[in-house]
This record gives structure tokens, C-alpha cells and sequence, in this order.
């Protein structure tokens, strides 16, 4: 049995984008339809038996109507060649309130065969081709979701001792679930949820709604043959057995994830092995995700054309088609030898530069009583900050994580008015 594993599709991520003439949509809509299409083509022409979607197939709770017909060519696609098709609903997927619909409920309202949707905590036995599959399915988890089962005793909790209480009801109810599989049939856990050892890239820039974290050994249960994640953008293995693992994004959504790879899951289970010997294959599928690239260059005082230097750094960097950003370092008296026009237009090969910015070094003393130049990262700036003031450890670094999510909301090349 062949099982294919995404997530995070983001369909309407439009960033650093540029208008197709003849769509008269962004260039990276089509970005992110090419990599999904790459997934269904693998699908279609290795046979696979199920394609599972770990939730968040776009960017907004309310897709255009562009989007939905895009997504749901591809999956009718998927569909039509008698694949098994499980969507997941992620927190882009779902309303914020209990209620609305899901912008997967389309599929499920028009009956589609072989289209299988999943917005609430439940177990799907699905038939596909090599026989029977049990998907425990965990979609993008609401706070009021679990509001009927908080005990009196809970009323008076503290937001982060809520949050916790019902983390903890989450696991509760996958090991229920989990306890009443049938052995005999291979079992997966579809989530859309944080856990607490993955790695994360850029996700918090685009959160939608409370993020609940769950332990990995809450979900690394002996009764399933492999646990299929989603939200989590950096592709990432958890855990071997069972096998704990999040595809990534199809696409770099910004910076944040330069440097990841991107791509896909692939995963053969074999139907007559027993509970924990069923999978025979694992293999991550690279996809042609389009390139983010930074080029950071460094100008000194004793440079004497400035501008020849930035264009020798940049022919040393891989541009073409890809979104780049350029950082200078300079000093204040080299700063007027450096043309931003000049530079865009050596960048021509880019498909989109997302910002030219000069960082102009002068050493001041600031109010940590550290020599500090303009161009230290905000982070760092924070984090010194905190220092200062002798802060615990931990709170310390509950104010460095709201921090750094509120430093990634700013646009790359965006200085704040004053």
C-alpha cells in the first residue's frame, strides 16, 4: 500500500510575487500549483493508494474562488484515477468560531468519490485499492471544541494552565481512539498540530488562531504504523518506530525557510505484515520549490569602489529566478557611492527583489552601555535588553518568543515610522 503525505499546501500565498499577464494572478500562485502538481503526477504515476493532506490546502479561511477551483482540479484529478483522497483541516482551513463551514466542506457537500474529509477528532476506515486503512484523524484543534469537557475545577485556570488542561484532553482522546483500533488493519495518525521537539521556520508569521503543542511521546503510539504531521513547515523525522514525521511545505513561504528543503512524503506499508512491521519503504520526494536567497555583502572604509565589490558578491550567489534580498554593510562615508537603482538593475535575473537595504555603521553607546551599531539584529537588541534587566530564565524567554513573532510580522524591508 502506497500512502503519499503533504501539508501545508498554502494555495493564496501570494508574497513577493509579481501579475501574470494572462491569468492576472500572482507568479506565486503558480509557483505553489507547479509543486502540488508534482505531487499528484508522482501519485498518478506510481499508483499510490492514498494521498493524505495534513491540513492548511490554503492560506485563507475564506479562498478566493480561483483557489478553490485550482485545489479542486487537482484533487478531482487524484480523485478520478481511483486514489483515495484524505483532507485534513488545518487552522487556515477552519472558521475561527464553531459553525461555519470548512473551505473543505465543498468536497463532502457534492459527494466527490473518493474525497474523504476530516474537521473533527474521529477515526476513518477508508477502502483503497490494496485494501483497508484506519486514519485517526486530529484536525486544527478550536479552544471551544473542548470547552463542554473543562471540569469546575478548571473554570478558574490561568490561560497557560487552560491551554495545558486541554493539550491534555487532546491526548486523552488520540489514545482513546488508538486503543480501539483494529490491529490487523494498518493505522495512521493525521494531525495538523505542533509538537514539542519539532524545529519550526516561519510558521508563527502566519499563525491563525491558539497553537497547542503536544508531547511526541503522547502521539508515538504502539498501535500506529506511522504518525503523518502537518503544520510545521521544515521537513523533519520526529521518531523511527513508529515513524513521526512532517513533510514541510511544498513552497518556502518566505525567508524564514531559505534554507529548507521542500517536498513530499512517500510511504509503502506492506497489508499482510503485522502491527509495527508494515512499512517497508520510506522516502522523502524533493520538489522544484523556488529559491529564496540572501546576499549579505560587507563594505569597509578602505574600499575603493564600492559598487564593483557588490557586484562581484552578487555573481557568487545563484539569483536567477529566484526572490532575493540584499543586505550592505557600510560605513556612513562610503554610503553615497552606492546606487540602489544600480543594484536592482544587476538583479534583473531575480524573479522579484524583495528589498536593496543599506545598513550604515556608526558606533554609538546605547543604553545598555554597549557598543552597538545600527545594524544590530532586533533580536539580539531584545535579548541584550533583557539581559540587563536580570530577568528569570524563563520568563526571559517567553518574552524573546513574543518578541521574535512580533519582529517576523514586519515585512522584510519595512522601517517603522517614528
Amino acid at each position: 500500500m502506497l500512502v503519499v503525505h503533504t501539508a501545508d499546501v498554502h494555495i493564496g500565498v501570494e508574497n513577493y510575487g509579481i501579475p501574470d499577464p494572462e491569468t492576472r494572478s500572482s507568479s506565486r500562485l503558480k509557483d505553489f500549483l507547479e509543486t502540488l502538481d508534482e505531487v499528484v503526477e508522482y501519485s498518478i504515476t506510481q499508483n499510490a493508494d492514498l494521498v493524505l493532506f495534513a491540513g492548511d490546502q490554503y492560506k485563507s479561511r475564506n479562498p478566493s474562488q480561483t483557489h478553490q477551483r485550482e485545489f479542486a482540479y487537482r484533487i478531482s484529478k487524484l480523485a478520478n484515477s481511483g486514489i483515495q483522497v484524505f483532507l485534513l483541516a488545518g487552522n487556515h482551513d477552519s472558521p475561527n468560531i464553531p459553525g461555519p463551514a470548512t473551505a473543505l466542506d465543498i468536497f463532502s457537500a457534492l459527494d466527490v468519490e473518493n474525497v474523504h474529509i476530516a474537521n473533527s477528532l474521529e477515526t476513518h476506515l477508508i477502502k483503497t485499492k490494496s485494501g483497508p486503512i484506519q486514519i485517526i484523524a486530529l484536525p486544527w484543534i478550536r479552544k471551544g471544541q473542548f470547552m463542554s469537557s473543562i471540569d469546575e475545577s478548571d473554570e478558574s485556570l490561568s490561560n497557560e494552565d487552560l491551554k495545558a488542561s486541554i493539550e491534555e484532553k487532546i491526548t486523552t482522546a488520540v489514545k482513546h481512539l488508538a486503543k480501539n483500533l483494529d490491529p490487523t488493519i494498518p493505522s495512521v495518525l493525521a494531525g495538523h498540530v505542533s509538537v514539542d521537539s519539532a524545529t519550526t521556520s516561519s510558521e508563527k508569521s502566519m499563525m491563525l488562531g491558539k497553537d497547542y503543542v503536544l508531547l511526541k511521546s503522547a502521539i508515538a503510539l504502539p498501535e500506529l504504523d506511522y504518525i503523518a504531521l502537518g503544520h510545521i513547515h521544515k521537513h523533519q523525522i520526529l521518531n523511527t518506530s513508529p515513524k513521526i514525521v512532517y513533510p514541510g511545505s511544498l513552497q518556502r513561504i518566505d525567508f524564514g525557510e531559505e534554507k529548507d528543503v521542500k517536498g513530499f512524503c512517500a510511504i509503502t506499508l506492506d497489508t499482510s505484515q503485522t502491527l509495527q512491521n508494515r512499512e517497508t519503504s520510506f522516502n522523502f520526494i524533493p520538489v522544484n520549490a523556488r529559491k529564496f536567497v540572501t546576499i549579505r555583502i560587507d563594505i569597509n572604509d578602505s574600499e575603493h569602489n564600492p559598487m564593483d565589490k557588490i557586484f562581484r558578491s552578487i555573481d557568487t550567489y545563484e539569483i536567477e529566478n529566484a526572490i532575493v534580498q540584499v543586505f550592505i554593510e557600510t560605513p556612513a562615508n562610503k554610503s553615497q557611492d552606492i546606487n540602489e537603482n544600480k543594484i536592482r538593475s544587476y538583479l534583473a535575473n531575480a524573479h522579484f527583489v524583495a528589498t536593496v537595504r543599506k545598513n550604515i555603521i556608526t558606533e554609538s553607546r546605547n543604553r545598555l552601555g554597549k557598543s552597538l551599531s545600527e545594524s544590530i539584529a532586533p533580536v539580539e537588541a531584545l535579548s541584550a535588553y533583557l539581559d540587563e534587566r536580570q530577568l528569570p530564565d524563563e520568563k526571559k524567554k517567553i518574552l524573546l518568543e513574543r518578541g521574535k513573532s512580533l519582529i517576523e510580522e514586519i515585512p522584510p524591508g519595512t522601517i517603522p515610522k517614528k
